[in-house]
Order: C-alpha cells, then structure tokens, then sequence
C-alpha cells in the first residue's frame, strides 16, 4: 500500500487539505496528516483539523509522497520550517513524489526543487522563482514533482496523485464515485 504525507500548517487552505486527504483515501492509499507541532491546526477560514502525528514524528518514516496544501499563512509556516525544507529536498533525491497546490508549490521553489522545472501555483506565487518554467494548467506534472494552482482545481490534483500512485483505472473508479 501507498503511504502518503500531507503537511498541516497554521493557516492552511481547508479546501485543498481535506480534499487530498479524502480523495487519497477513497483510494485506499494510505494518508498520514503531520502538523508542524502538536496543536490544532487552525486552517486559513477557521476551520480546525486535527493532525495524525506531527512532523517530528513523521519525518522519521518512509513515505512515497508529500503533499503541500496551500493558504495563507499556511504557505509561509510551511516555508519558514527547516525541517519539511530538508525532508522535501530528501525526498525528492530519492525519488519520491513531492507535490504541493496553490501557493505551496513556492515552498518547493525556496528548497530549489523546481529550478527549470514545469509547475504551476496559484497566480503570482512563483514570481519571485524566475527558474521556474511556469505553466497555467490546473495540475502540472514534471517527472515526480506534481503541482497545482488552487482550491478549485483540488479535486482534479487528488485525482491525478491518486493515478500516479495507482493507476488509471483505481482514478476512474474513485471519480466515478463522486458523480462529477
């Protein structure tokens, strides 16, 4: 079975968080959610998750996949913690997936994993990356380096992480669940 990390920071979009989450799971691949301490995560419209373990915990176990919701200041909480910096660019030497939606993907921008890159963001948010090859598309797939611009394309990037991980087939039959 897959093993998929989604981080949880203060201030993070809900919408792109419980989305990966449930549409990961509906998947049956499985997610463990990581806050960058052990407090409740307070989203960026006051919604209030609770996190699985916290990074401390979780940057410890072997995962196939990362995942960076975005929002404000979820993003800049995300970016500002040398921890997830150092598990990303780790991640990614090994060869594991390593995504991010919205504003995150300039997270993966500040750890110089998107330098001459395709991806994507939220508009604006990678301005300050000019490496980037930047794309406007809803999901933008560079070899295991996924990306995507918001809370309205959240289901279109659960959907294409749960093709990369398993298959075509177990994405068609999870979208056709959800009657879209």
């Amino acid at each position: 079975m897959h093993k998929v990390l989604v981080m949880l920071a203060q201030g993070c979009e809900e919408i792109e968080t419980v989305t990966v989450i449930d549409i990961l799971r509906r998947a049956s691949i499985e997610v463990t959610s990581a806050g960058l301490d052990d407090l409740p995560v307070l989203g960026s419209h006051g919604v209030v998750l609770l996190a699985d373990t916290t990074l401390d915990l979780a940057q410890h176990q072997d995962f196939d996949m990362i995942v960076l919701p975005g929002g404000l200041p979820g993003t800049d909480n995300l970016r500002a913690d040398q921890r997830l910096i150092a598990l990303l660019q780790k991640m990614a030497r090994q060869g594991k997936y390593v995504t991010a939606i919205c504003a995150a993907p300039s997270v993966l921008a500040a750890a110089g994993l998107l330098d001459g890159r395709k991806a994507t963001c939220y508009p604006t948010c990678l301005d300050a990356f000019p490496k980037v090859n930047l794309q406007t598309s809803a999901v933008v797939a560079d070899g295991k380096l996924i990306t995507s611009r918001g809370p309205g394309t959240a289901m279109d990037f659960a959907l294409a992480l749960v093709e990369r991980l398993s298959g075509k087939t177990k994405r068609d039959e999870v979208e056709a669940g959800l009657v879209r």
